[in-house]
């Protein structure tokens, strides 16, 4: 057996009814001196691309605001702060440059390292993971994992590079590149996922979302920034402030989601209605472990478990989550049914219906405030979005585990488990 087919085996055996590893609940959520908490999680509202209300601010100033509004509200001192990692995908060099001048302008001193990482659509969780490993290891004792895209400045056709002839010449190498919509197009049809299904999915997410956003369910998440803003019909330049998402739509059924052409094949399932929104948006998580929280006073509201990263054929990207959770599970000693909320990246209605019924998780277990179809997957900040919009609806419902995941561009998915406090 090939070691594929071993890890598919270990993820089907993970899923059988009954099975239930080492450790369980009861170990999970004990507290110990060494555990790594997060203290703080917020982001900014998430905007449409293009037309929100940070279609003219730079992904830097997002992060500077994100970045402010954690030293605001955790009451951190930033001195303390001993590395900060920033997930994004679009930024020429990687961003490396603006986010470290970022975290200067939001209070960070210079005494703070800075650093960017690409991992495509799970930057924002291997930004965090990064700064829970550098904490257990002993580098530092205080870090900031964190998220951001401006996909209305930055997201265009050269965001992707031309491949050699080496590259070009290798069959699956080459499908790294395949357009997202094109090979979820292709999966959609592979798996048998109905355009009906999808629109129903598109349509709950909506509704979920108009239904928390009304209820004010995101605003304990959200940091509103004031930001810069140009009129399109007058061109007149204003100061707004944003507080909110704005690319929630009331009034979105499966009858009028039917309506749209689909975007990628004629006799499509894919379109505009059930794909996650161009947006901006960025977040940050401030992680340290238990006994500094404590010695400094810090409020702790949750705690990281564990993640997975795991690779899959570049035509089936949008599988990731499938493949990443039940190893996420695995290492954290839990089952599916012992998770109470999962976050699971709307990439596409095709692909996230798929992983769900697939895994065989209760619909109502997922995305239950709505998703990057309702407002948006800005590429870098949605990993760290995940974890306060998670955090927060596992608190208010007096729950308590907690799954992020997300599929990720060129065949990977990753996943996280979290403990609310």
């Amino acid at each position: 057996m090939s070691q594929a087919q071993q890890r598919l085996s270990q993820v089907a055996s993970h899923f059988t009814s009954g099975s239930k590893p080492a450790g369980g609940v009861a170990a999970l959520t004990e507290k110990h001196p060494d555990d790594i908490v997060v203290t703080c999680a917020l982001r900014t509202p998430i905007t449409k691309g293009g037309k929100g209300g940070f279609k003219d601010t730079a992904a830097a100033d997002l992060l500077a605001g994100v970045f402010k509004g954690l030293i605001e509200r955790s009451g951190i001192d930033p001195k303390l702060v001993g590395d900060i990692a920033v997930g994004s995908v679009l930024p020429p060099g990687g961003g490396a440059t603006e986010f470290r001048a970022a975290a200067l302008v939001a209070g960070f001193p210079e005494t703070t390292a800075v650093k960017s990482l690409n991992r495509q659509c799970s930057s924002g969780l291997q930004a965090i993971v990064d700064i829970a490993n550098e904490i257990r290891a002993g580098v530092i004792d205080i870090g900031v994992g964190a998220g951001v895209e401006s996909m209305s400045l930055q997201y265009g056709p050269g965001a992707v590079t031309e491949f050699s002839e080496l590259l070009e010449s290798h069959m699956e190498a080459a499908n790294c590149k395949v357009p997202m919509g094109v090979l979820s197009e292709q999966m959609a049809k592979d798996r048998n996922i109905t355009r009906a299904e999808q629109d129903a999915f598109a349509a709950s997410s909506y509704q979920k979302a108009v239904k928390a956003q009304k209820a004010g369910l995101f605003d304990e998440e959200i940091y509103p920034l004031q930001v810069k803003w140009t009129d399109p019909k007058t061109n007149e330049e204003k100061t707004i402030t944003v507080k909110a998402d704005d690319g929630i739509r009331e009034g979105v059924t499966p009858e009028s989601l039917s309506k749209i052409k689909p975007s990628f094949a004629k006799d499509g399932t894919i379109h505009a209605g059930n794909a996650s929104q161009v947006s901006d948006g960025a977040a940050a998580v401030l992680l340290m472990k238990r006994s500094t929280a404590e010695r400094l006073g810090q409020k702790i509201i949750g705690k990281y478990v564990t993640a997975s990263v795991v690779g899959v054929k570049p035509l089936l990207m949008g599988i990731g989550p499938w493949k990443a959770i039940p190893v996420a599970l695995e290492k954290a000693g839990i089952s599916k049914e012992d998770v109470d909320i999962y976050e699971i990246n709307e990439a596409f209605a095709s692909q996230c219906v798929w992983c769900v019924k697939e895994l065989g998780i209760p619909f109502e277990k997922v995305n239950p405030k709505g998703g990057a179809i309702a407002f948006g997957h800005p590429l870098g900040c949605t990993g760290s979005r995940q974890v306060s919009t998670l955090l927060t609806e596992l608190r208010r419902t007096n729950k308590k585990i907690g799954v992020t995941s997300m599929c990720v561009g060129t065949g990977m998915g990753m996943a996280a488990v979290w403990v609310a406090e």
